[in-house]
């Protein structure tokens, strides 16, 4: 989806107690994610979710650190956070950009962030919002962190809110594999 067309959303109504959120960020480019971590706080403050920061030294350590959050938080869901309730995450942001540079380093990066993360989305079920930019420009990726309602941040808060209040309609319990 463009950042042109991309539909104005509502904050979703989250079931429960307010969700408690990690997001795990790699500010390489800060500006950018700086951006982006104020769009998803703004929604996120909205529902009346808490949200925990941590960083990563780059893109590329994204689904590690997802899958060590995991690991360190082994069940979740249904409203009981990502530590079976006692005060662990309802769910997870990621945040990050990569801009494309004179060689295939974009490429290989961008492919093992996105298929890290989609695997552990498969394998856990965990309610998650990816915001990886991967642009061409810098100034790509400013458009897409700015304080506006084609902020990314702000779409992956949407779409982990959503997810989140899904596994809770379902009581569902996801965990590491």
């Amino acid at each position: 989806m463009s950042t042109i067309d991309a539909p104005e959303r509502a904050t979703p109504a989250i079931p429960g107690p307010p969700p408690r959120i990690l997001l795990i960020q790699a500010p390489y480019y800060e500006a950018v994610v700086s951006g982006m971590r104020h769009g998803a706080e703004r929604v996120l403050a909205e529902a009346g979710a808490t949200l925990e920061v941590v960083d990563v030294a780059g893109a590329f350590e994204l689904p590690a650190a997802l899958r060590l959050a995991l690991k360190a938080a082994p069940q979740g869901g249904a409203g009981s956070g990502a530590r079976g309730g006692d005060g662990g995450w309802d769910g997870f942001l990621l945040h990050g950009c990569v801009v494309k540079g004179e060689t295939d380093h974009y490429q290989f990066i961008c492919e093992a962030v996105c298929q890290g993360v989609m695997d552990i989305s498969g394998e856990t079920g965990v309610p998650l919002g990816f915001g990886l930019l991967t642009v061409e420009t810098l100034s790509q990726a400013v458009a897409r962190s700015s304080n506006d309602r084609h902020n990314k941040g702000a779409e992956a808060a949407h779409a982990l809110l959503a997810q989140v209040a899904l596994a809770r309609r379902w009581n569902v319990k996801w965990g590491a594999k």
